[in-house]
């Protein structure tokens, strides 16, 4: 399940946000990005996307298009776990609604943490911190599968780095999901050394080694 979360989460608790077609299925475009493939080594299943869109972003160990799709980008990348985290609730970070969506907008523009759409506030609970009014920091939940959630869009304004606010925010959302019944999980960049042993002192162990890749359908 964990080798294949999109999927996971689409064809079962997210599935409310899908677009499906036989063993393909992608979040609705303003909700996230992320498309999936029942098996991504199923050609059949690549052409079940074809009717779906003919750009994709995918994530899966491998993933090996067919003839047909072109690669337009592939970023190594690392799935951690959190099977013995605890989180810590932290009395300073406020809840994000879709009140805040144009300030969450706004941080994500000047910290790039990573896709974030109008409504991927709507795939989970999101908290952030403020410095004198200002969301500076912020961190929530993204694929959600049975058993399991993701922490995602873990980022700080460039101008507040150095101070904590990202392990801070990551403690608290693992600690809601773990409230909920749910382990957490998180992806990072494969080349982004600091940031892997920071969510390992926070408690999260290395998984196994994932692929996050953009293809365009040819012509």
């Amino acid at each position: 399940m964990l080798e294949n979360p999109v999927w996971a989460a689409l064809s079962g608790p997210q599935a409310c946000f899908a677009e499906a077609s036989g063993d393909a299925a992608r979040y609705l475009p303003d909700v996230s990005p992320w498309c999936a493939l029942a098996d991504p080594a199923d050609p059949a299943a690549w052409a079940d996307l074809a009717g779906l869109t003919d750009q994709a972003a995918l994530t899966a160990p491998v993933i090996r298009p067919p003839d047909g799709w072109a690669t337009v980008a592939v970023i190594p990348g690392v799935q951690m776990v959190g099977h013995t985290m605890t989180g810590v609730r932290d009395p300073e970070v406020v809840p994000l609604t879709e009140t805040d969506v144009p300030e969450m907008l706004d941080l994500v523009e000047r910290a790039q943490p990573g896709p974030f759409g109008k409504r991927t506030v709507e795939l989970g609970h999101y908290l952030g911190l403020r410095h004198e009014g200002r969301l500076v920091a912020m961190a929530g939940e993204r694929f959600r599968l049975p058993g399991w959630t993701e922490v995602s869009a873990v980022c700080t304004d460039p101008d507040f780095r150095g101070q904590g606010f990202g392990a801070r925010l990551t403690m608290a959302v693992a600690a809601g999901i773990l409230e909920h019944g749910d382990l957490p999980f998180l992806h990072v960049a494969a080349d982004n050394a600091a940031a892997i042993r920071l969510y390992e002192r926070l408690g999260f162990q290395v998984g196994h080694d994932v692929v996050f890749a953009s293809y365009r359908l040819l012509p």
